[in-house]
């Protein structure tokens, strides 16, 4: 039974790097577009793109080799970050400031570097 529990948990590790890496490599290839539907420069999308990609890689190299509590720490931490900006983002947006999407997009590309920074100073 705990073995099922490990095997869930570390596909839930690999599915949420793999979301990372998918979403960067998107936001790498349409920079031009995603950018414009978020109202932010193409290059901060590249760059928010490539630093989440990377960091989704580093999640599925590192899958067995840290303990699986630092990564659901770690996992909910981001994802509550994630939506925190969202949703400022969206309340920033719906008062017709045009910054709601840079916040968002600075924190695809500072959250991730913090997300490797802690997984890689953790121990197994």
């Amino acid at each position: 039974m705990a073995e099922v529990a490990v095997r869930r948990e570390s596909a839930g590790i690999v599915a949420d790097g793999a979301f990372k890496v998918v979403l960067g490599v998107v936001f790498v290839a349409g920079a031009g577009w995603a950018g414009g539907v978020l109202g932010v420069s193409p290059w901060l999308t590249a760059i928010a793109g490539l630093v989440l990609a990377v960091a989704g890689g580093v999640e599925i190299r590192y899958v067995n080799r840290r303990a699986r509590t630092t990564y659901l720490r770690l996992m909910v931490a981001y994802d509550l970050g994630w939506a925190l900006t969202a949703v400022a983002g969206l309340l920033l947006a719906w008062q017709g400031n045009t910054s709601g999407g840079e916040v968002w997009i600075v924190y695809q590309a500072v959250a991730p570097v913090a997300f490797v920074v802690l997984l890689l100073r953790s121990r197994r």
